[in-house]
């Protein structure tokens, strides 16, 4: 069963991409799907702060 991915989740998975990135610990056959994998966590991450930007936004509004 998949966890419900949270926006710390994603976090914590983008800050180790770049870090094996960065380390050349990355072998070439795995960059190109890591790097796809950190575009999704980066959108989700946007989209989720976007959200909760709003919400505040509409309770501090009220």
């Amino acid at each position: 069963m998949e966890e419900k991915m949270t926006y710390e989740k994603a976090m914590k998975r983008l800050e180790e991409i770049v870090k094996k990135i960065e380390g050349g610990e990355m072998d070439i056959d795995s960059l190109a799907a890591n790097l796809k994998e950190a575009k999704e966590l980066v959108t989700f991450c946007r989209n989720k702060l976007t959200n909760v930007e709003a919400e505040v936004k509409k309770c501090l509004d009220m």
